[in-house]
């Protein structure tokens, strides 16, 4: 995954901006003011020009309201800002310095598309005539034509993304599966998705009662000392009612995921996880025939929202996480009483930010969550999960888990599923490599805080799944997704 301090840098400081104004009520009156005071000029810092440079931050600007970055907008919570989409080379085939002029002309002759011509020291390319088959790439001996695949592009892992004709990336919303890997490989910082800012600070000041939903891949990203107590500090001070583990609701799904489980084993039906919504858009866009073989479980971010409704139905929940495709689950499935909002790190931190309120080390006591609910961010967290609340439901089946972690083992697990050829009896579908907490918008390297993660659930009590929602009202709500 791509990462440049400057990229992140333009994108922190707009979201603090535009947070900043909204708490300050002046949004509608300064939003204009923000592109000249990130680049006052007269110098421009990375592009050809300051005016370039803040029509960037202005289309940043628009991303960080909710909106799109130009005028027509698919819906779509991941967005290409074109005016920041124009220096990636718009043919992905180019002849090098390899060429020798060779008499044989081989790449002209296998191009059926008469896009090559002769140059006086190599073949050229033309990109308006292209049509990027690669049979010139094929038919050169010299291997002097070079495939040039974009960022964005090539991180896709379901071919959502094409070109216009003018070298903009155009992102296929029906391919699409809002996994945000694309968002973090472009080197110009030239795609990125739709935040709720904005809709979170109207809330926080409409005196509504706010709750705050930490994920589980929360746990050792700021360090180990930064505990979910710390969370739960900080936001209090910024203002929400409360907040929760969604380690919590990792118990509660996988207590009904298991009674699914066990249901299908006994029928001799195949079942698929629904707790990362990129797998579940993945599932119901590529593999629509599958579609039967999602669970109805709800995700943990929706469990823990439902619980807070169910106390307080007029109740605001805002999750927050690694997870951009997490806004696709609120905003494209429409599960009731799911979340109403979702943040990254970064943009509530840039909330946080604006208020001046940091995350300060904390004891990490008030645990509400097993360590089963804790670890579902963990690729195989869930299967663990869940076989552990059968076995403390005294379900006695022999299931066996395919553990798909990564887009790439999801596609071939799905493929194998489709063809009837999939050996186990239930997919764990991951979309991000090593689960949530390898999610696009991590906000440290999940090798990293791998150990301070350990550390602070292991911290956990070893209470079991069913014995931990024993302190909770299940029966006052649903866990299936109509």
């Amino acid at each position: 995954m791509y990462a440049d301090e400057n990229v992140i840098r333009i994108k922190h400081d707009v979201l603090y901006e535009v947070a900043k104004l909204a708490f300050a009520g002046k949004l509608d009156s300064h939003r204009d003011h923000i592109a000249l005071e990130l680049i006052p000029g007269p110098t421009p810092q990375f592009r050809c020009c300051i005016y370039k440079e803040r029509e960037i931050i202005r289309q940043r600007v628009r991303l960080a309201e909710g909106k799109a970055p130009g005028p027509e907008d698919d819906g779509n919570v991941i967005q290409v800002i074109s005016s920041a989409c124009e220096d990636c080379p718009i043919s992905s085939y180019t002849v090098t310095e390899n060429c020798q002029n060779c008499i044989g002309k081989a790449c002209i002759n296998a191009c059926k598309f008469g896009a090559i011509r002769m140059g006086r020291h190599r073949s050229h390319i033309d990109a308006s005539k292209c049509k990027e088959c690669g049979q010139c790439a094929k038919a050169c001996p010299y291997n002097a034509i070079a495939h040039l695949k974009r960022p964005c592009k090539y991180s896709c892992p379901v071919d959502a993304i094409t070109y216009d004709e003018n070298g903009i990336s155009i992102i296929d919303k029906e391919k699409c599966i809002r996994c945000g890997k694309c968002i973090h490989s472009c080197p110009f910082g030239a795609i990125g998705s739709k935040t709720f800012i904005v809709d979170v600070v109207e809330a926080l000041k409409s005196g509504k009662k706010v709750y705050a939903m930490a994920a589980p891949a929360t746990e050792g990203q700021f360090g180990a000392d930064i505990t979910m107590a710390s969370w739960k500090k900080a936001m209090f001070e910024l203002g929400f009612d409360d907040f929760y583990d969604v380690g919590l609701g990792g118990d509660m799904t996988a207590a009904y995921e298991a009674e699914e489980w066990a249901e299908a084993y006994k029928e001799g039906k195949k079942k698929v996880t629904s707790c990362c919504p990129a797998f579940v858009n993945m599932v119901r866009l590529h593999y629509p025939k599958l579609a039967d073989c999602v669970s109805t479980t709800v995700s943990p971010m929706c469990a823990v929202s439902r619980l807070i409704k169910a106390k307080e139905p007029d109740a605001v929940t805002v999750f927050i996480g690694p997870c951009l495709a997490k806004k696709s689950e609120v905003v494209d499935q429409q599960i009731p009483g799911n979340a109403d909002y979702v943040l990254t790190y970064s943009e509530l931190r840039a909330i946080m930010r604006a208020k001046g309120i940091a995350l300060e080390p904390c004891a990490n006591d008030d645990q509400i969550a097993s360590v089963y609910g804790k670890r579902f961010a963990n690729s195989g967290g869930v299967t663990e999960a869940v076989l552990q609340s059968l076995k403390e439901s005294g379900e006695n089946i022999d299931a066996k888990v395919c553990k798909a972690n990564g887009a790439a083992e999801c596609k071939k697990a799905l493929l194998l599923l489709r063809a009837a050829k999939l050996p186990e009896d239930f997919v764990e579908g991951m979309i991000c490599d090593g689960g949530c907490v390898g999610g696009p918008s991590a906000f440290s390297d999940q090798m990293k805080f791998k150990k301070d993660r350990d550390l602070l659930i292991a911290e956990a009590d070893e209470r079991g799944i069913h014995e931990n929602l024993s302190n909770y009202d299940m029966d006052s709500f649903s866990m299936h997704r109509e």
